[in-house]
């Protein structure tokens, strides 16, 4: 194992000191990224602890493929989620794994709370507590970080992570903005940030990674690089991005529609991902180590209001989650309005799957009278309608008044203050993604240790079994989503991003570390994953979680999908063979 990686980074915002931690004993045990994160999480987490409290702490890790590999882009955060209450998950690529692995270390760990708002500035292995008081309270995330490009050194790789206006304002869900078009997303790091007064985190790093055995490791570079850039599968996040997927899922009836009132269309969508890109698609980039390009950016024209001839042109980073949460979710119709919804989330640094979900639920609440123009200040939200979503998006940044600050801590808060529970998107806390595509999915949901449906891709196995005519057991359905979650924790841990998950298998995991020193079998690394997967779900039940406890929404019942209806007795079931998985009970180790 690289000396380096095995380095932990120290940070006490309440007493401005820091230190480095060699901690090779993590990384031996958890290789990097998940696997050292929820350790750490574990150590230096108090039971019960508040997530906007100065004991919360923010974990950053990178593993040992970082940056080494194509598609080894990512860095995984992990902390205590202010959103649901327990584990706390979320993986950025950009450049923020380059930058920490070559300032020479494998993980930082922020902790405590600066008395008047600060950023971080890491150059040289040293850290600077920065005054941020000048930079509070900026509407836009975009703007602090053109600001730390001008007055931060950088030399070497840089990376530059910044919240805006919802996270400090304690949104539940804001994000962690880092470059310009990557977050940490979802579960409301941004949120922790605020809450320790951290504005921003600069990371420059012009270190070296040693490669044990360059012949070897160059050779496997090739195959994997060949692999990236020739397979069909890659192709496609090049070529449309994940947004290609709202075609298939509005013919399917797998598309959320109006809160999921409907699953497709009365005609096809606007916003695909082929419109888009005929239309409005401007500009392709790259996370580091990436050579695929899946960041896709739309070029939005605005005519200035009084001015004739004369537009505000705007980049603006699309793929399908935005896609479906601020466009069928809320019954858009025009491609332009979607857009201008994802960039105001961007700008005020809000999660976007959960702010789509958030207003929608609040558009059906206000059409059938739970919530009226006293508590929507004045606002009529209607399907399609994007000027007044557009101000619902800035009220909640700014958690104006008392219904846009419960706004302000999703769709589960708000049903519990308002009603409507029945039509409340919500599984574990954390809002739903945009496939409605059967069982496989909802369980996903429900089960996956960050609520994502990357967590162990139950929308992929119901269209699978949709395509062969198969229908599994509760039982077989839960194996295969236990099975695929657990394979996930050694990418995360690596760090690979899942989007490469067709090339990374187990025995190509394997031989990657194999060039570097580190030997583990595929065997031992399918066993790695299901620790983590545990101690992920231990975590989450040390703080209350209870699987067999968790309600189902009402809706995602209701609604029907492409493999019939969905039976709540047979999710039930399937709930409580992945309890007995991922408790042990099943004798693997």
């Amino acid at each position: 194992m690289d000396r380096l990686l095995a380095r932990v980074l120290r940070v006490d915002l309440t007493r401005k000191r820091s230190w480095v931690e060699e901690r090779p004993d993590l990384f031996e045990k958890g290789l990097g990224g998940a696997g050292v994160a929820i350790e750490l999480l574990h150590e230096l987490c108090p039971k019960d602890a508040d997530p906007l409290g100065p004991e919360n702490p923010i974990v950053l890790a990178v593993g040992p493929l970082n940056p080494l590999f194509p598609l080894a882009s990512k860095a995984v955060a992990m902390f205590k989620s202010p959103h649901t209450g327990n584990l706390g998950e979320s993986h950025c690529g950009g450049r923020v794994a380059l930058a920490l692995r070559l300032a020479g270390f494998g993980a930082l760990v922020i902790q405590g709370r600066s008395e008047v708002p600060v950023y971080l500035s890491i150059h040289r292995g040293r850290v600077n507590f920065r005054d941020a008081r000048a930079l509070w309270g900026l509407s836009s995330s975009l703007t602090v970080g053109r600001v730390l490009r001008e007055i931060e050194p950088g030399a070497g790789a840089r990376t530059i992570l910044r919240i805006g206006r919802a996270g400090e304002r304690l949104v539940t869900y804001a994000t962690v903005v880092a470059e310009t078009y990557r977050h940490f997303g979802r579960l409301g790091l941004g949120a922790v940030f605020g809450s320790k007064n951290l504005k921003a985190l600069v990371i420059s790093g012009m270190g070296t990674v040693p490669i044990p055995d360059p012949p070897r490791y160059q050779k496997l570079y090739r195959e994997l690089w060949e692999r990236a850039t020739r397979s069909e599968l890659m192709r496609k996040y090049h070529d449309l991005g994940t947004a290609q997927n709202i075609r298939p899922l509005h013919q399917l009836g797998a598309l959320p529609v109006r809160n999921l009132l409907a699953t497709r269309y009365p005609a096809e969508p606007r916003f695909t991902g082929e419109r888009l890109a005929e239309e409005f698609l401007g500009r392709r980039l790259a996370c580091s180590a990436c050579p695929v390009a899946c960041i896709h950016l739309a070029i939005l024209r605005e005519p200035h209001p009084q001015e004739p001839y004369f537009y505000k042109t705007t980049f603006v980073s699309y793929d399908h989650e935005p896609l479906y949460a601020l466009g069928s979710l809320l019954g858009m119709e025009r491609a332009e309005d979607v857009l201008k919804l994802i960039d105001a989330v961007e700008v005020f640094g809000m999660d976007a799957i959960t702010t789509g979900v958030v207003l929608a639920w609040a558009t059906e609440a206000f059409l059938r009278g739970l919530v009226t123009e006293r508590e929507t200040g004045g606002l009529k939200p209607e399907w399609g309608r994007a000027e007044v979503y557009l101000e619902m998006i800035r009220r909640i940044a700014q958690r104006e008044g008392e219904f846009y600050a419960v706004l302000g801590r999703g769709v589960r808060a708000a049903a519990e203050r308002y009603g409507g529970e029945e039509f409340a998107l919500h599984f574990g806390g954390n809002e739903m993604p945009g496939y409605h595509t059967g069982p496989g999915a909802l369980l996903t949901y429900l089960s996956g240790s960050r609520h994502s449906h990357l967590d162990s891709a139950g929308y992929a196995l119901d269209q699978e079994a949709l395509a062969r005519g198969e229908k599994l057991t509760p039982a077989e359905l839960a194996q295969r989503l236990f099975q695929e979650e657990a394979r996930r924790q050694v990418l995360s841990s690596l760090v690979v991003c899942f989007f490469a998950r067709g090339i990374y298998d187990l025995p190509t995991c394997s031989a990657a570390l194999g060039t570097l020193g580190v030997p583990r079998s595929p065997e031992e690394l399918e066993a790695l994953g299901v620790r983590i997967l545990r101690r992920k779900y231990a975590f989450k039940t040390r703080e209350g979680f209870r699987l067999e406890e968790l309600p189902i929404p009402k809706r995602a019942l209701e609604a029907p999908t492409p493999a019939g209806p969905v039976e709540e007795g047979f999710l039930r079931e399937a709930l409580a063979e992945l309890r007995r998985l991922l408790e042990g009970e099943d004798g693997l180790a």
